[in-house]
């Protein structure tokens, strides 16, 4: 239950306790929120209170409504808020290299936490974005988006809330200086990238925590030279 004797607006913490509602019921992309009255019961909170926390995720474009239909999760890729933010920070150099330095040393530490932690799921999740990675790149495509499921899969092994909630951000920020770069097919050696995945997914799945962590950092050093 959320105290409105607390310092912060009650639609600041209902931003968060929305946060884990989406975690809980494990709901995605596209999938529907919670009606305002199911939200309200479920926070114990006012609807008006409800209504101006959707509103502030809809003004940053990451929920969306649909007249008789309900609230959708939007796909954060496709909100604009990264790419203007993204923008910005990465005009500066030494930001950018602050931004990868950073990627680093959170990817190290989920893939750390996910030789302990991974379920079967996760590591199914993993190994399910190889797959679709390597049917990709035989039909003469890019695997990008692929190779970014996979990082995702590996933080969401880490089961912890914190880093894949910072993970979001910067792996969308190094997204805009990787499309800025306009990679072109050849430049990345993509089936090296898929290969060093497999090696991580294995130390992953043998708990084998200083080779996991070998293979992430030489696969995003590889893929930072772009």
């Amino acid at each position: 239950m959320l105290s409105p004797s607390s310092g912060d607006k009650v639609y600041h913490g209902i931003l968060l306790e929305l946060n884990r509602i989406v975690e809980e019921d494990g709901l995605r992309p596209g999938d529907k929120l919670p009606s305002e009255r199911e939200l309200s019961d479920r926070l114990k909170v006012g609807r008006s209170s409800v209504r101006e926390a959707l509103r502030a995720l809809e003004l940053l474009g990451l929920i969306t409504t649909r007249r008789g239909e309900g609230t959708f999760i939007q796909n954060y890729r496709d909100n604009k808020f990264f790419d203007i933010l993204g923008y910005y920070l990465l005009r500066d150099k030494k930001t950018s290299k602050d931004l990868f330095e950073m990627r680093m040393l959170l990817e190290l530490d989920a893939v750390r936490l996910a030789c302990q932690r991974a379920t079967e799921k996760s590591l199914s999740e993993m190994e399910q974005t190889i797959v679709q990675a390597k049917k990709k790149l035989n039909e003469g495509f890019i695997p990008i988006e692929e190779d970014y499921d996979f990082h995702r899969a590996v933080a969401r092994a880490s089961k912890n809330s914190i880093l894949r909630r910072i993970w979001i951000p910067l792996i969308e920020y190094s997204r805009t200086a990787r499309d800025a770069s306009a990679p072109k097919e050849g430049k990345i050696e993509y089936s090296k990238m898929i290969q060093e995945h497999e090696e991580i997914l294995e130390a992953i799945r043998s708990g084998n925590m200083e080779k996991a962590e070998a293979c992430m950092r030489e696969n995003l050093e590889n893929e930072l030279l772009i």
